[in-house]
């Protein structure tokens, strides 16, 4: 049997019920079904390995997978991601950044190449059938997207069709002159489930009850979703004179005022393009009512970055926290046990709702 079943038709449609955000075994089965096998932002080429021989350990999606991970720059030039763990007898290879030739585990001296593959262990010259291919490192899918770093250690989806629908609305960006600004990136603690946010920031309908910043900065009545395959993009044009982005010619939103490209990479990743440059958050879950999220800034104009739909972003946060944990406690009560969608201002949520179900029914 399904555990959950979403209508696709969002006319009929109900969300996701309160079991799914109260269930400690739903919870669960998202690591698997869900975290696991979709993509995961690690960070970017130049703060973690910006030169050959640079490798960087990464804890991907900690607490809820963390998986040990290895991002390694070679002497050709090219990114990989491998395992972290030793194949004699399951060491961390790497506890810190560092720059090097090999990989040598610190605990019995086994030593691999920097493409994973073994090379040499002591004391094993009597062992038969040694070495087997498991006694390379494991490698895992990894994507560079202008210099920014995603990884799968299952994909069920190829993260090309993101990248895809990213670069024909964000490609025309300098994307290589971002930079990462850590006195703007913060992390932030929500006491509720990590989908309710997502939920919250997949929709537009709440912003001119809770943002009355934003509203003032962007046109609620044209605010528009568009949904892709394993993704949504959140489209926020300017109201009167605010910052919007100079589009070029052919682009598909060219002649209108844009102040903000808002994209969701499912299932908790977002990818929020203003006229300064880019805010990444990425909602990480800690238990089923507790959750952080992580705002990884990086500043392209700052003379824009305190106008537009792009300024007060730590005000726009904590106005969210403030409804989501409302609603962390709501779900709650045995009154309420599933809503309905609204067809013109919810379609965000309604497809990651469906998501969410197709991935838990596999």
């Amino acid at each position: 049997m399904s555990l959950f079943t979403i209508d696709s038709d969002i006319r009929k449609a109900t969300t996701l019920p309160t079991s799914f955000y109260t269930d400690p075994e739903v919870f669960a089965l998202l690591k698997e079904k869900v975290f696991a096998v979709t993509w995961q932002w690690v960070g970017d080429v130049q703060t973690l390995v910006p030169t050959s021989g640079c490798v960087a350990p990464v804890n991907i999606l900690d607490p809820m997978l963390s998986e040990p991970l290895l991002l390694v720059h070679n002497a050709q030039g090219e990114i990989g991601c491998l395992s972290n763990v030793c194949t004699h007898r399951g060491n961390l290879l790497q506890q810190h950044p560092s720059k090097t030739k090999q990989l040598v585990c610190a605990y019995h001296g086994r030593r691999f190449a920097l493409d994973g593959q073994f090379l040499s262990m002591p004391e094993f010259e009597e062992a038969e059938d040694f070495p087997r291919p498991c006694d390379d490192l494991q490698r895992y899918d990894l994507v560079n997207w202008a210099q920014q770093l995603f990884v799968s250690i299952a994909p069920a989806y190829d993260f090309s069709e993101v990248i895809e629908d990213l670069n024909k609305r964000v490609g025309f960006l300098p994307l290589d002159q971002f930079k990462f600004d850590a006195l703007r990136s913060r992390d932030y603690r929500v006491n509720a489930h990590w989908a309710l946010y997502c939920d919250n920031y997949l929709e537009g309908f709440h912003i001119p009850f809770v943002h009355q910043g934003l509203n003032a900065a962007i046109d609620f009545e044209t605010y528009t979703t568009v949904l892709y395959k394993h993704a949504s993009l959140q489209i926020g044009y300017a109201k009167g004179d605010t910052d919007s982005f100079d589009l070029p010619e052919g682009h598909p939103d060219y002649g209108k005022a844009v102040s903000a490209y808002y994209y969701w990479v499912f299932p908790n990743m977002m990818f929020n393009f203003y006229p300064w440059g880019l805010s990444i958050n990425v909602v990480r879950p800690l238990a089923i009512d507790k959750t952080k999220v992580s705002f990884i800034t990086y500043v392209w104009d700052e003379t824009k970055i305190a106008t537009g739909a792009g300024a007060e972003l730590d005000k726009v946060e904590r106005e969210d926290e403030f409804v989501v944990e409302a609603v962390q406690k709501g779900i709650q009560s045995r009154a309420y046990q599933t809503g309905r969608f609204s067809p013109t201002r919810e379609q965000g949520v309604h497809h990651f709702h469906r998501l969410l179900a197709e991935f838990l029914n596999r």
